[in-house]
C-alpha cells in the first residue's frame, strides 16, 4: 500500500470528513486549554506535584465519568450529545478568561476548571469512537483510526504553537478565548452532521442496565481485557514525560515557553509521520510487534530527552517519541474497536478510554510524587525501567489474538415465538433452557464450546449462565441463562452477530438428536414471594 492510501477515508467519505474536521476543532480546543493550563500552573506554583496534577485533573474526569458517558452515548441521540460537550467547553473557557483577566485565578481553581474541561472530553470521546466504525467500511477502519490520530496530533502541533505564541504575546486569557471560539466552531460543524436514526423497534435501554451490560461485556471478553491492561500500563509509563514536560522544558539550556511548545510540536509531528506510514508498516508487522517495539523505543528516547539537556537533542528525540506513542496507541485502539460489536461500542470504547486515562491519572500522581523525591531526570529514567519490567512480565499476552472476530449484525436465526400468556416488557427475570443430546465421547470438546458460549451469552447481557448434565441419561445436557426482563431478552436476541451465528453452528454440530435442541422460555411469577434463604450455620 502507498502512503496516500492513508487518506482514503478522508477523501472518499464525506460524512467521515465532516466529523473529522469537527473532531480536529474540538481537539484544538482541548490542547490549547491543556498547554495554557500547564504553563500557567508553573507561574502559580513551583511544586512539581501541583504541576503534574494539571494532567491528572484533565484525565481524571474520563476515568471517573467515562463509562457512564459511554452508556449515555449508546442510548441517546449521539449528535446532540456530541454538540452539548462543546457548549460545556465554551462555558469553561469563558470562565477562565474572566478569572485570568481579573487576576483572581489560583492553583486550586485552575485545577478545578481543568477538571471541568476534562468532563467534556469524557463525554465526547466515546461518541466519536462509536460513530467512526459506522461511517467507514471495515477495510478502511485502520486508516480512519489513524486519521483520527492525525487529527489529535495536528491539534497537538497547532494547538501548542498557537497557545505558545499567545502566551508569549497576549497572555493566557487570549488562549482561553480562542479555545472558546474553537469549541463554538466544532459545535456548528457537529450540528451539520445528520446522524442515522436507530433502527431498533425496542424501547431504549435504561441507564443503569446499559452500564451493567457494558461492564459485563468487557469482563467476559478475554481479548478486550488484555487490551485494557496494555493501554493502562502503557499510559502509566508515558505519563512520566507528558506530566513533567513543562519542568523538562524549563530544565533545558535556554528553556522557556517556546521550548515547551516546540517539544510538544515535535511530539505531534512524530505521531503524524507514524500515522502516514501505518499502511506500509502494517504489511510487515502485527499489532503485538507495534506494541512491543513502540514501548521500547518510547522508553529509550524519553530517557535521552532528559539525559542531554540540549534543545538540539530533545527535539529529534521527541519526534521519535511521538512516532512510538502513536504506533502503540493506534494499534491498541484498532484492536479494541474490532473486539466489540456496534451495539456496545460506545460503552466499550468508554471503558477503553477509562483504562487509558486511568493509567495517565495514576502515572501523573505516581511520577509527580517520585519527582519530588528524586528529581525529574531520575523519574523519567524510572518510568523507562517500568516499561521494560512490564514488557517482561506480560510478554505472553497478545492483543492480536489470531483472526479478528466478526461482530457484524445478522438476522436472528429464527423468530421468537409469540408468548401464549401475557408478558409485559418489564416482566422478569426470564430463564431460557436449551436441551442438547451429545455423544459422551465428545463431552470434553462440547464443554470447551460451551465455555465460549457462556462468555458470549453474558456479553450479550445475560445475568447468569449454567450447564447441567443428566445423571440418568448419558449425553443429555441442559443449558440455561437468565435475562433481567422480557425486553432485555428481546434486546439480547437483537444483538445476534456473525460470531454468534458461527458459535451456534458449532453447538449444533454436537447435537445428535433427530429434532433441533429444545428451547423453552420461563418468566418469573410476580405473584410468588421470593423463597427465604436457608439459615447459615
Amino acid at each position: 500500500m502507498s502512503v496516500p492510501a492513508a487518506f482514503a477515508p478522508l477523501v472518499e467519505n464525506a460524512v467521515f470528513r465532516g466529523l473529522w474536521v469537527a473532531s480536529l476543532a474540538a481537539n484544538m480546543a482541548m490542547w490549547m486549554h491543556d498547554v495554557a493550563a500547564a504553563w500557567l500552573m508553573t507561574s502559580l506554583t513551583t511544586n512539581p506535584a501541583l504541576v503534574a496534577l494539571v494532567s491528572t485533573a484533565s484525565a481524571l474526569p474520563v476515568f471517573v465519568l467515562g463509562i457512564p458517558s459511554g452508556a449515555l452515548a449508546d442510548i441517546v441521540d449521539r449528535r446532540r450529545f456530541f454538540a452539548v460537550t462543546q457548549v460545556w467547553v465554551s462555558v469553561t473557557a469563558v470562565a477562565l478568561v474572566v478569572l485570568v483577566a481579573s487576576g483572581a485565578l489560583s492553583a486550586p481553581l485552575l485545577l478545578l476548571l481543568t477538571f471541568a474541561n476534562g468532563m467534556a472530553l469524557a463525554m465526547r470521546w466515546p461518541v466519536f469512537a462509536a460513530v467512526v466504525p459506522q461511517v467507514v467500511t471495515r477495510e478502511h477502519l485502520p486508516q480512519a483510526l489513524a486519521l483520527n490520530g492525525i487529527s489529535m496530533n495536528l491539534s497537538r502541533v497547532a494547538g501548542p504553537m498557537v497557545a505558545g505564541a499567545l502566551l508569549a504575546t497576549l497572555g493566557a486569557d487570549a488562549v482561553f478565548a480562542l479555545n472558546a471560539a474553537a469549541a463554538v466552531l466544532s459545535f456548528a460543524l457537529i450540528l451539520r452532521w445528520k446522524s442515522t436514526p436507530r433502527t431498533s423497534t425496542l424501547p431504549g435501554e435504561r441507564f443503569v442496565g446499559a452500564v451493567r451490560v457494558g461492564l459485563t461485556f468487557a469482563r467476559q471478553s478475554p481479548r478486550l481485557k488484555v487490551i485494557l491492561l496494555r493501554i493502562f500500563l502503557f499510559f502509566v509509563q508515558v505519563s512520566a514525560l507528558s506530566s513533567l514536560l513543562p519542568l523538562v522544558a524549563r530544565g533545558l539550556h535556554g528553556g522557556g515557553p517556546g521550548t515547551f511548545t516546540l517539544m510538544l510540536s515535535a511530539l505531534g509531528i512524530g505521531a503524524i509521520v507514524a500515522a502516514l506510514m501505518f499502511p506500509r508498516w502494517r504489511a510487515r508487522f502485527d499489532r503485538d510487534r507495534f506494541v512491543h517495539i513502540g514501548t521500547l523505543v518510547h522508553a529509550a528516547f524519553t530517557s535521552l530527552v532528559v539525559a542531554v539537556p540540549e534543545i538540539w537533542v530533545a527535539l529529534p528525540a521527541m519526534l521519535v517519541v511521538g512516532m512510538a506513542w502513536m504506533s502503540v496507541a493506534n494499534s491498541l485502539n484498532i484492536a479494541a474497536q474490532v473486539a466489540m460489536p456496534d451495539w456496545v461500542r460506545a460503552r466499550g470504547m468508554a471503558i477503553y478510554q477509562t483504562a487509558l486515562m486511568g493509567g495517565a491519572t495514576a502515572g501523573s500522581l505516581l511520577w509527580g510524587q517520585v519527582a519530588g523525591w528524586i528529581g525529574v531526570t531520575a523519574t523519567v529514567w524510572a518510568a523507562a525501567g517500568f516499561a521494560l519490567a512490564v514488557l517482561l512480565l506480560t510478554r505472553r499476552l497478545t492483543v492480536e489474538g489470531g483472526r479478528d472476530i466478526d461482530f457484524s449484525p445478522v438476522t436472528t436465526p429464527r423468530s421468537l415465538p409469540e408468548p401464549r400468556v401475557p408478558v409485559a416488557n418489564d416482566d422478569g427475570p426470564v430463564m431460557v433452557t436449551i436441551e442438547y443430546q451429545v455423544d459422551p465421547a465428545r463431552a470434553a470438546e462440547f464443554a470447551e464450546v460451551m465455555q465460549r458460549t457462556r462468555r458470549a451469552r453474558l456479553r450479550q447481557g445475560a445475568l447468569s449462565w449454567g450447564l447441567f448434565r443428566d445423571v440418568a441419561e448419558p449425553g443429555r445436557y441442559i443449558e440455561y441463562f437468565v435475562d433481567e426482563t422480557w425486553i432485555e431478552h428481546l434486546r439480547r436476541l437483537e444483538r445476534f452477530t456473525a460470531f454468534d451465528a458461527e458459535l451456534r453452528q458449532l453447538r449444533l454440530a454436537f447435537h445428535t438428536g433427530r429434532a433441533p435442541p429444545l428451547v423453552r422460555r420461563y418468566v418469573g411469577d410476580a405473584h410468588m414471594a421470593p423463597a427465604e434463604a436457608p439459615p447459615v450455620h
